[in-house]
């Protein structure tokens, strides 16, 4: 009898879905046993759902292939084995929000990639080095739905983890007015250059939501929590422009910062080189050992050199210098499928696990 925690995964099929099932594929504490989907999938097996779909450039799972996928509308089905889900199901917003809570107030605890609830005042949304201390609003949150074991927790948007780490570290120094320009990967959208041709050789100056996400989500991460809730913090002010480039995987940030006390840059290096939060101190299996590198060369960080830092998990960070009308610049890159989402779900997971929030049904 393993002594793993039972996983399924809601949205199992679709990109971030399969990101999930490829990170964990040998995972010292958890183990995939339940798969859920659309009705479309529901009722074959793993494989079969898939098909050619598979997406990931690792081999599918052995373990995950004969499983035969369930739907995810069906809750008391799906949880029947299972001691958590990860979501990244494919509905609207609002069905998402009520499929989440359905789960939730089945005494299951839910880790969501989706957005839906990244504005739900109660439900934590989590970079583990940055607010890990989020965690403990969903002691209110389970009071709300009445719930003993069943609460929501989310990862914030793939867009802003190029850059908010950074900001984060640099917060004894006060940012004030923020000026980011990302330029993202078309696996952000769930898509290939497969299923994505008219991508190739193309740039699309526009991502639905993304630039709102961008600018507000960073405030909500450094916000307190205050009667059971979580008031976002009011600065600094951050504005955006969201680009789709022809990438695979992998956002690029190009940041202009001002901050409220001077610092010189071997001061802003180090503060970002020795960022570090409760994953690493924890120990916790997918923590990258460095969250945050800094590249000397004048071309980095690039996408095919560096976007697999530490697994996928790390931040890479380059071109920092003084600007003319700013205080820095720099130039930031993340995966967006690994860190940016299934990777930042299991690392919150696992922490949410090390604080006792998911435990053994």
């Amino acid at each position: 009898m393993s002594d793993k925690l039972k996983v399924g995964i809601l949205g199992g099929t679709g990109m971030v879905g399969q990101r999930f099932i490829s990170l964990l594929e040998n995972h010292p504490w958890f183990e995939v046993v339940t798969i859920a989907a659309s009705p479309r999938s529901a009722g074959k097996t793993y494989e079969e759902a898939i098909g050619d779909r598979w997406k990931m450039q690792t081999p599918m799972p052995e373990a995950v292939k004969k499983i035969v996928v369930k739907d995810v509308s069906n809750v008391e089905d799906v949880i029947a084995d299972v001691d958590f889900v990860f979501s990244a199901v494919d509905m609207t917003k609002e069905e998402i929000k009520a499929i989440e809570e359905k789960y939730a107030k089945a005494e299951i605890p839910v880790v969501s990639n989706n957005s839906a609830h990244r504005w739900t005042p109660d439900v934590p949304m989590i970079v583990p080095e940055i607010n890990a201390a989020h965690a403990d609003v969903i002691e209110y949150q389970r009071k709300r739905l009445g719930t003993k074991r069943g609460f929501i927790a989310v990862k914030p948007n793939c867009s802003i983890q190029s850059y908010a780490p950074v900001l984060t570290a640099w917060k004894d120094f006060e940012p004030t007015q923020v000026v980011v320009s990302t330029y993202q990967a078309i696996s952000g959208a769930g898509k290939t250059f497969k299923d994505w041709p008219e991508m190739v050789e193309n740039v699309i100056p526009y991502i639905g939501g993304e630039e709102e996400k961008s600018e507000k989500e960073p405030l909500r991460l450094w916000g307190k929590i205050e009667n059971g809730v979580i008031v976002p913090e009011t600065a600094p002010l951050i504005t955006s422009q969201c680009i789709r480039v022809p990438v695979l995987n992998g956002h690029t940030a190009s940041v202009f910062v001002n901050l409220g006390k001077k610092a010189t840059k071997e001061q802003l290096i180090e503060k970002m080189v020795n960022f570090s939060g409760e994953p690493q101190k924890l120990g916790l299996p997918s923590a990258p050992k460095q969250f945050i590198q800094y590249l000397e060369e004048d071309n980095r960080p690039q996408v095919k050199l560096d976007v697999d830092f530490e697994n996928g998990m790390g931040i890479s960070i380059g071109r920092l210098r003084e600007d003319t009308l700013f205080d820095w610049k720099f130039v930031g890159l993340s995966h967006n499928t690994v860190r940016g989402a299934a990777g930042g779900a299991v690392l919150c997971a696992e922490l949410l696990k090390a604080k006792g929030y998911i435990d053994k049904k």
